[in-house]
């Protein structure tokens, strides 16, 4: 089997496959679109990164190719519909992402609630000391409060255990409805999309990027949100219509937002820098190194589980 890594990453995690198999890494840098496209032809197996297009160009070139291995939970870089069609299978790296990934939302939402990066950089800014009030600088109160989740996956389902830890109720909207079993373990009750913009104090975003999810909180969505709700995206930016966030946000239609992903890709809009109530995070859900060793690992074993057929392989349904 022949497998081109599209980056250089950790490559000791990485050792096992070169160990058993013919692998093309990149030294020391990432291999572009077009490198990649003019090796592909050769190749089994593709292990491509998180932002790395893997689009139909690509897939009719790879006239061997059978698995994409992605390096990310996340696959909306890849046509994974047209792979399917074509024969290939597509893997991802869903249980690594799991915790870091919820506990970064807990960790936004408890932030923009308390006001916590707010008040830290204002603290920062008065050298003659910052005035303290008794009824100033007030925040919000997560305890007893609402949590809506929408998307009640892998990640939807930690953010709900660790919400439930501190005393929120929690409601969720889901492509489909869990079995009540599983509901009454999480202890979460099922609404439809319109209930939950209206019922969540804190409406947290965790559903992947689809065509069904595209701007799934726009305008419209806003509006039926509680002046008092805070909006946390930690999932993909696209799932906001930003610019129609900016405005609400301007306009008080919500109270603030804690972002870690942006709709244009890795740097938000100007106007969400210059607003107060918003809590922003550069993209950082798995960033840790633990967690990258783990995804690299389970890239691995993705890969070897396909070609040996003796360990589970994390494969992408058609979506």
């Amino acid at each position: 089997m022949k497998i081109l890594l599209t980056y250089d990453l950790l490559r000791d995690k990485f050792q096992e496959l070169e160990k058993r198999y013919d692998v093309t890494v990149p030294e020391g840098r990432s291999f572009t679109y077009d490198e990649v496209y003019e090796q592909i032809s050769s190749y089994d197996i593709l292990c491509s990164m998180f932002d790395f297009p893997v689009d139909k160009k690509l897939i009719d070139k790879a006239t061997n190719l059978k698995l994409v291995a992605n390096y990310a939970v996340g696959y909306n870089n890849i046509d994974v519909v047209y792979a399917l069609e074509k024969g290939i299978t597509v893997a991802n790296t869903p249980d690594p992402v799991i915790a870091p990934t919820a506990n970064l939302a807990l960790g936004l939402m408890i932030d923009a609630a308390r006001r916590i990066s707010e008040l830290d950089r204002k603290l920062r800014k008065d050298k003659n000391g910052m005035h303290i009030g008794v009824m100033e600088n007030l925040g919000s109160q997560i305890t007893g409060r609402t949590l809506g989740i929408f998307g009640m996956g892998r990640i939807g389902k930690a953010l709900c255990k660790r919400a439930r830890a501190c005393g929120m109720n929690v409601i969720y909207h889901n492509r489909k409805q869990l079995y009540q079993d599983e509901e009454t373990k999480l202890n979460v009750i099922y609404v439809g999309f319109d209930e939950l913009l209206e019922q969540s104090d804190f409406l947290s975003l965790n559903a992947p990027y689809t065509k069904e999810t595209y701007h799934v909180i726009d305008e419209k969505a806003l509006q039926r949100m509680k002046p008092s709700a805070i909006l946390i995206n930690a999932a993909r930016g696209p799932l906001v219509d930003e610019r129609a966030l900016v405005n609400a946000l301007k306009n008080n239609v919500i109270h603030g937002a804690a972002l870690d992903v942006f709709e244009f890709g890795d740097y938000p809009l100007p106007e969400l820098l210059e607003l107060e109530n918003v809590v922003m995070t550069p993209h950082i859900g798995t960033q840790t190194l633990a967690d990258r060793y783990e995804m690299a690992n389970a890239v691995c074993n993705n890969v070897i589980g396909f070609i040996e057929g003796d360990r589970p392989v994390a494969r992408v349904l058609k979506p």
